[in-house]
């Protein structure tokens, strides 16, 4: 808690940290107010809703896959910040498009022909965005932080990220629907907010040879995952990642429809979802650090995932009771409250997101501590062309089953079972890792 303290208070993370808080931020109230408009004001019916959702998912990570190999390449290759500064600019741009999108839906012009396409434009052009600031929050963190602070400065980053989820999450439920005029000046104002403090963000020049950018985007996909994959520790870190985010994609396809269709709630008790789940991820993100006391293990992943598996087996068994006792109208926020089962709903949510916060968090430090600081950013950009292929792979299975007509409460009972695999996955980590350092201590000796 005193290095998370000290970090908070120093130029060379506190204006990251922001820049990244106020990026999640907006990214998330962005999306959020899309598709609760979307789901509750334009569609009406299950299966469309579900589609809908794991389209925007698809188009939002669909960039991570195409792009970060050469976002990974500028990162090593050029000066982070000045990148960070870049892309915080463009942003303004980008949100000016989803605002325009929001508005025009929101006062019913043209909303099929023009306004989802500019929203769904807006949200790919958001994922850009993201792949070209993903290497560069993580793999920055060993350039200006000591040796013993990159796992307090991950926890960290990953808590504020979830923090800010929290926050767009909060504010795009009421937005949603009613007042999403007031989202589309917000997404703007955020934008040029977060780019002033981006400009503070200190210079973190290239740290080794400067190498000719490879163009050529499949190319240089496939030889940065295979140049990446040969260290055994990273090699597990990223499939069990890539596992983890596969099953977050299929769980936040799956709620928006779930909380409106089974749980008969308004966006409100939607958006409370949501919140609740990153409230979890953020309590998880620093319970992990104080356990494993700044060390860089993931001794407690596999476990981890299991207790998470465990939560989702709950979360559908309360859902299915839901279900049998269902209202017949949207519940408000008071109305949800005040159902029978809510709290143990809401706890089995909370279980979900604190576990997998637990399991996560300590596998992107094993990116950025187990190879060399000028290879770091390429290591975290190969690491987000695995995780988004997974994630596209898990939206399109989200995608499948509702088009084939599998209930939304049972598409829960997948995440459990991939649960087991990211166990599995987490336990050769832990494997690799102590062969790592077996070895480590025989070379010393």
């Amino acid at each position: 808690m005193f290095t998370s303290t000290h970090l908070l208070r120093r130029r060379r993370f506190l204006p990251l940290f922001v820049t990244q808080l106020f990026n999640a931020f907006n990214d998330n109230l962005y999306k959020t107010t899309m598709v609760l408009f979307v789901v509750y004001a334009v569609y009406n019916d299950e299966s469309t809703e579900a589609t809908f959702s794991g389209l925007a998912s698809g188009l939002f990570i669909l960039p991570f896959f195409l792009l970060s190999a050469l976002a990974g390449q500028l990162a090593d290759m050029r000066d982070k910040a000045r990148i960070i500064r870049t892309v915080k600019l463009c942003e303004i741009g980008l949100m000016c498009i989803g605002a325009a999108g929001l508005y025009m839906a929101w006062q019913g012009t043209l909303v099929h022909a023009v306004a989802i396409p500019l929203l769904l434009l807006a949200l790919f052009l958001t994922g850009v965005q993201s792949t070209f600031l993903g290497p560069i929050k993580y793999a920055i963190l060993p350039q200006h932080l000591k040796k013993d602070e990159v796992l307090a400065g991950t926890g960290l980053v990953e808590a504020g990220t979830y923090i800010a989820i929290l926050a767009g999450t909060i504010l795009a439920g009421p937005l949603a629907v009613e007042h999403t005029g007031w989202a589309a000046i917000g997404i703007i104002v955020t934008a040029c907010i977060g780019y002033l403090v981006s400009r503070q963000v200190p210079p973190a020049p290239p740290m080794g040879e400067v190498e000719k950018l490879d163009w050529h985007i499949l190319r240089a996909s496939v030889k940065l995952v295979r140049d990446t994959m040969h260290n055994a520790e990273v090699y597990y870190a990223i499939l069990a990642i890539s596992f983890f985010w596969t099953i977050g994609a299929v769980l936040f396809i799956q709620f928006p429809p779930l909380a409106k269709n089974t749980i008969m709630a308004s966006p409100e008790v939607a958006s409370l979802f949501l919140v609740v789940f990153s409230i979890g991820v953020a309590i998880g993100s620093v319970a992990i650090n104080a356990l494993l006391k700044g060390r860089v293990s993931a001794r407690y992943s596999p476990i981890s995932v299991i207790v998470m598996g465990v939560f989702v087996v709950a979360f559908y068994v309360v859902a299915k009771l839901w279900e049998a006792d269902q209202p017949t109208s949207l519940l408000s926020v008071q109305e949800f409250i005040a159902w029978p089962t809510a709290a143990v709903l809401l706890l089995c949510l909370l279980g979900i997101a604190v576990a997998g916060g637990m399991f996560v968090v300590p596998l992107y430090a094993f990116l950025t501590t187990r190879v060399s600081p000028d290879k770091a950013s390429r290591t975290i950009a190969a690491n987000n062309i695995v995780n988004s292929g997974a994630m596209v792979a898990g939206s399109l299975v989200a995608m499948g089953m509702s088009a084939v007509g599998i209930p939304i409460t049972e598409q829960v009972l997948l995440c459990a079972c991939m649960c087991l695999f990211s166990a599995w996955l987490g336990k050769r980590l832990v494997a690799a890792e102590n062969e790592a350092a077996e070895l480590a201590a025989a070379m010393r000796i």
